[in-house]
């Protein structure tokens, strides 16, 4: 039987619009529910890592550990060590993986943790039985998701409407699950994880800077990214159906009374001794 693979399609691809949004997070900013559970000698593995910004943070708040920063796509990978380099890290490493298949010994990790990752692989219980297993006995499993079907924003927008009508059926045409942050107490129970703390956590974009931003970014990923290209090769849309979406986003960033709400679950798991 050959082993569990990873959604074969990662719905947003590796475009400057995707990683304008990704090199801005932060570990204060992602996983602020799991901060007060680290220490300084801990062992963690960072799945999903992207281009490192938030494994750089977790590196040096265990100056006395190792980070390791993991992805399955080996590109954004030398960004990550560029960012962990330009910050003069020397306690993170990076490689290419598999959630579903990790290629760590049992009980290696005191955190795993995991940021916009289950939302988009293709067994989510199976990744964090895998999760579990390299955690040691009394370490951490985190795990954060956004929800798109919670997320809201104002002023309303038909526009904005078909944008998420549209995102939510590319994201499971590629096999992933964009409502992922209400589901993560679920899965975590299904893989056999009890000891659960459930929490939730929000990105508001309400000023102009951040209207500015947010709005941009979606719009030019609306157009321009590899979801653009699923979108179109997959006929949930046609061009000029994401031309209107990415206008609908840019006039929405305009609005001064604009703000938009990004709802994510969160799960901070104790591994039984």
């Amino acid at each position: 039987m050959s082993k569990p693979q990873e959604t074969a399609v990662y719905t947003h691809g590796h475009h400057e619009s995707v990683l304008r949004s990704h090199t801005w997070r932060t570990a204060a900013n992602s996983a602020a529910y799991l901060l007060g559970s680290l220490r300084p000698h801990m062992k963690i593995l960072d799945i999903g890592c992207g281009p490192g910004t938030i494994t750089a943070d977790l590196a040096e708040l265990v100056p006395d550990g190792q980070v390791t920063g993991v992805d399955q796509a080996p590109g954004v990978l030398e960004q990550a060590r560029a960012t962990a380099a330009g910050r003069g890290l020397t306690n993170v490493d990076f490689a290419v993986a598999d959630v579903h298949a990790l290629e760590y010994p049992d009980d290696t990790f005191c955190v795993v943790h995991a940021h916009q990752v289950l939302q988009h692989v293709g067994d989510p219980v199976q990744a964090l039985r895998e999760m579990k297993r390299v955690t040691r006995p009394g370490g951490f499993i985190a795990v954060r998701d956004s929800d798109y079907a919670a997320m809201t924003w104002y002023p309303a927008s038909r526009g904005m409407d078909g944008w998420l009508d549209l995102y939510r059926r590319v994201a499971r045409a590629n096999g992933g699950e964009p409502d992922a942050g209400r589901r993560l107490k679920s899965w975590a129970l299904e893989a056999g994880l009890t000891d659960i703390a459930a929490t939730s956590g929000t990105w508001t974009y309400s000023t102009a800077e951040e209207r500015a931003w947010w709005s941009g970014l979606w719009a030019d990923r609306t157009v321009a990214s590899a979801y653009a290209e699923r979108a179109t090769e997959g006929g949930h849309a046609t061009p000029e159906q994401l031309t209107a979406v990415s206008a609908a986003w840019r006039e929405w960033g305009k609005q001064h009374d604009g703000w938009f709400a990004v709802l994510h679950g969160e799960i901070l798991c104790r591994k039984s001794a």
